[in-house]
């Protein structure tokens, strides 16, 4: 299965600038590390946030998990970078409740 609405994906400009790119983020600097790595920067976070929305597009979801936020929707797969080397990635997306369009909430590198 696709993700849901996938066409209609939000991806915020802070979750990228202030949490999977910042340096100083106290959750986000392992990520920021990893993806900064791979040439990926603030100044050009719709690159990113472009990324994310491919990486949904071409993979099946791997899982599921509902609660009373809604649905959240995992997917693995290939991350195209700026560089050119493709790190596979965990991204997760939620469909909260009384809403179609999926919105990002965070990626990490998978082991």
């Amino acid at each position: 299965m696709k993700l849901p609405n996938v066409d209609q994906a939000l991806v915020p400009e802070a979750k990228i600038t202030r949490y999977l790119l910042d340096l100083t983020s106290p959750k986000g600097k392992s990520k920021a590390v990893f993806f900064r790595a791979f040439g990926f920067t603030i100044e050009q976070w719709q690159m990113m946030a472009d990324a994310l929305k491919q990486h949904a597009a071409a993979y099946e979801v791997a899982s599921t998990e509902a609660d009373e936020h809604g649905t959240r929707y995992v997917i693995e797969g290939a991350l195209n970078t700026p560089d050119g080397r493709n790190p596979q990635v965990r991204a997760v997306w939620i469909i909260r409740e009384d809403e179609t369009e999926p919105s990002f909430v965070s990626a990490y590198p998978l082991k």
